[in-house]
């Protein structure tokens, strides 16, 4: 099945830019940058010098955070008295640097601390019973949950009745009621103030740590903190804005300095150098991290990043490296095999439910990721394994997919995520029922929710892509949800030369065009090899303008072409 036809629209122009303009202008800023602005909730001066100058005053006072102030409470009484806490995580980048963060500041304020991060394979998810069995076999008095916890009731049962304290930090949507006594900082709680509801896993440990520091009279300096905050936060997706703008922007302009073996280590194996930039976490750090959970356990990334040894760290990068690679052609597989499947069943349902015995459970959601985007559909992908479905969910923007989930909750053993992305476990025996009932429930949305469309914010011409517009872009730096780089609409367009096609698969593409006034451009398109007919006589494209390192000049990353008509 060849992918969907994409509608190309200008995004909406917002009425203040008019007025927002000259004051930006009037205190230095750029005023062309009103609309992008304003499409990212900046609508003053004031705010603008916050987006732009992202400080350590942006960052909210931790102690507003419901129960947070009991669990530091409950930490330094353990402390005090010579206990053992024991910090259970998730396996993904997210859970690991919430993990590594705690672990290394409880035992640097003298509270000893057991990590545990679940096996994905044979443990699944999140918090478990045989956690809290394990944290007290340990000598453990409390269990901190570190990106998970929040559904995990049967775990915290288990917990309370073996006598320890539980402490929940967790940035996922609550389900069932947890049991008394088990404290919960989750900024998603429908009884909690604090003022930004969607920091991650990692910028919650950043809180609580903030806060176990304070309490116990030895604060930390936030620098190295927020390194570590910064990894998750970029790499679970979350909205890039207010609080979390903050703490990616601080974090990155920190990790380039770090002396932390493992970082050091980390950055070095993924070809990273300073300044990074969110996309650095996003497709070389954080898919690294990622490949220890996703192929088994994540130990060894919390290793790396605990890692005061660099030969130990450098030993460390190079297995996580081996694994993520073995992880992409388990990825691919599943892609490629997915997409058989829901072609060969016929016109393409609104959601896309589709499994196997022969997938690796680890891989799906990046799988499903990727094919949610091919067909512009909320996607689940499931592995079978001993009668049972395992498996994750991406959406599309238009669609809330734990909301929608959510009523057949139900019929599922565990269900847990947010509105883009979702982890389900449920019976062999309800796929087939479940994807009838899903589909018949998709098939009322609107029709315009699964029309593939692309936003563009500026239309420009070739001569206005210059070194001074790229460095003008850099100061929307980090981009992520919520502060997404501009998309540009350039042309028309008109090849200098045929393109050239490299890369080791020859799958890429590189070509030079002019503009009708004269002006030259540089193009690269990932994996455009096969779409290079559409860059033939007049042209437009839709393309992110980057840095070429190799010529030193602006270049646009083609995401889409079109032809344009000559005038007649």
């Amino acid at each position: 099945m060849s992918t969907p036809a994409t509608r190309w629209l200008p995004a909406a122009e917002p009425e203040e830019a008019e007025a927002l303009a000259p004051q930006l202008e009037a205190v230095g800023l750029e005023p062309t940058l009103a609309s992008l602005l304003l499409r990212r909730g900046v609508d003053s001066v004031e705010a603008a010098e916050r987006f732009f100058h992202p400080s350590v005053e942006a960052l909210h006072d931790p102690h507003q955070l419901q129960d947070l102030d009991a669990a530091v409470a409950t930490l330094g009484e353990i402390r005090q008295g010579g206990g053992k806490v024991a910090v259970v995580g998730d396996y993904d980048v997210d859970g690991v640097s919430a993990t590594a963060l705690l672990k290394a500041v409880f035992e640097a304020r003298g509270l000893e601390t057991l990590a545990i991060l679940p096996h994905r394979m044979k443990e699944g998810y999140g918090f478990q019973p045989v956690h809290a069995e394990r944290a007290a076999e340990a000598g453990c008095a409390a269990v901190v949950t570190a990106d998970c916890g929040t559904t995990a009731v049967a775990a915290a049962e288990r917990a309370r009745e073996l006598g320890l304290e539980v402490i929940v930090t967790d940035h996922h949507l609550p389900g069932a009621e947890l049991p008394e006594g088990v404290l919960h900082v989750n900024p998603k709680r429908s009884d909690c103030d604090y003022p930004f509801d969607e920091l991650c896993g990692a910028g919650l440990a950043l809180k609580l740590a903030q806060a176990f520091t304070e309490g116990v009279g030895e604060p930390l300096p936030l620098e190295p903190l927020l390194r570590i905050a910064c990894l998750g936060t970029v790499a679970d997706l979350v909205p890039l804005v207010g609080e979390n703008r903050a703490i990616a922007a601080l974090g990155l302009e920190g990790l380039g300095s770090t002396r932390s073996p493992g970082l050091r280590a980390l950055m070095h194996q993924s070809r990273v150098q300073p300044p990074l930039k969110a996309a650095d976490i996003g497709f070389r750090l954080g898919p690294r991290l990622n490949a220890a959970g996703r192929l088994g356990s994540a130990e060894a990334a919390l290793e790396l990043l605990l890692s005061r040894n660099p030969r130990e760290a450098a030993k460390l990068a190079e297995q996580l490296d081996r694994w993520n690679r073995q992880r992409q052609g388990e990825e691919q597989r599943v892609v490629e095999q997915a997409i058989e499947l829901v072609d060969s069943r016929g016109p393409v349902a609104s959601v896309i439910v589709a499994w196997s015995p022969q997938w690796h459970r680890g891989v799906l959601g990046i799988a499903a990721g990727r094919l949610a985007r091919r067909y512009h559909r909320p996607t689940l992908l499931l592995a079978l394994e001993e009668g049972k479905a395992v498996g994750s969910g991406r959406s599309i923007g238009e669609v809330h997919l734990h909301s929608f989930l959510q009523p057949w909750r139900p019929r599922m053993e565990r269900f847990g995520g947010h509105a883009m992305a979702v982890g389900l476990t449920l019976l062999e025996e309800n796929l087939e029922p479940l994807r009838s009932d899903w589909e018949e429930a998709a098939g009322q949305w609107p029709e315009e929710w699964l029309q593939r469309r692309l936003e563009y914010e500026l239309h420009l011409d070739a001569e206005s892509v210059t070194e001074e517009l790229y460095q003008r872009f850099q100061g929307l730096e980090p981009h992520g949800q919520g502060n997404p780089q501009p998309l540009l609409r350039i042309g028309p367009l008109e090849l200098v030369a045929a393109p050239r096609i490299f890369g080791r698969e020859r799958q890429h593409l590189g070509a030079r065009a002019r503009g009708l006034g004269g002006g030259e451009v540089n193009l690269l398109g990932w994996r455009w090899s096969e779409r290079r007919g559409e860059l033939q006589g007049r042209f437009e494209i839709l393309a992110y303008l980057e840095w070429d390192d190799y010529r030193g000049e602006p270049t646009l990353r083609l995401i889409d072409a079109r032809p344009v008509e000559s005038p007649t």
